[in-house]
This record gives structure tokens, sequence and C-alpha cells, in this order.
């Protein structure tokens, strides 16, 4: 049996479904710079994951650029040195956007101000007012 990534609220994926390539990482690396792979590109599948199609729009949505046209999420790491930090951490951001993308986002429902919440804030508006005008100059009797 296939092994799978638990992204949470019943959801998972399938390990089948990500595709890592080893390339030369850019950037500081000491002797091992232009010898050694340690960069980790990542591809997920996902129009051919099973995922809710919710799920699905709210994860292209939040990948941005970084989906390809066919459906492929490609991610690249290269933060660390060496190619198991890189892999670890490239597999770590991908399960947070999944995971950022299994939550329904919380609409917000429309509610109108008390009518005493109206009247309060007509009081406080003409007390304001009031204020202001006694700023004002003085008026003198003629």
């Amino acid at each position: 049996m296939a092994e799978h990534i638990d992204i949470g609220r019943g959801l998972s994926v399938p390990e089948t479904l990500l595709t890592e390539t080893f390339i030369r990482a850019s950037g500081p690396g000491g002797q091992n710079v232009n010898k050694v792979a340690t960069a980790v590109s990542l591809r997920f599948d996902l129009y051919g994951s099973a995922l809710p199609y919710a799920v699905k729009r709210r994860v292209a949505a939040a990948a941005g650029q970084r989906l390809t046209k066919d459906g492929q999420i490609v991610m690249l790491g290269q933060r660390h040195r060496t190619l198991a930090a890189n892999r670890q951490d490239v597999r770590k951001r991908l399960l947070r956007l999944l995971r950022d993308a299994a939550v329904p986002p919380a609409y917000r429902v429309a509610t109108k101000p008390s009518r005493a919440a109206r009247a309060r804030r007509v009081d406080k508006k003409v007390v304001h007012g009031r204020r202001k005008t006694l700023r004002g100059k003085p008026k003198l009797d003629s």
C-alpha cells in the first residue's frame, strides 16, 4: 500500500503524487557547491489528486506562480547546505500550503447596528458639533 501524507480534516495525499528531483543549488556551499546536488525540486500533481474541488481551487490560488498549466505545483528547496534538510524543508512548505487550503474560509454575516447604537452615534455627533462651535470667536452684542 502506498504511503499517504496526512493533511488533516480527513484528507490525505498519496506519496506517489510527489516527484523529487535533486539539482545543484545556487549560492554558498563551500567546496561541494559545484559537485553535490543538494537542492530539491518537488513536484506535486494537484489535478491528479483526489482532493475535493474547493480545496484544489484554494490550493491553486495559494500556489500562485508555482502552479504550472498542467496542474503541477513546483517548489524549490535550497535554503540549507544539506540535501536532507532541503528535502524536509520543501516537504514542510508543501504540507503547510495544503493544510492552509484545507480550512474553508470563514464567511462574514452582515449585521445592522441597533436603533440604540444609531441614536448614540447621532448624539455623540451633536455633542461634538456643539463643542466645535464653542471653540469659535465670541459674538459681540451691539
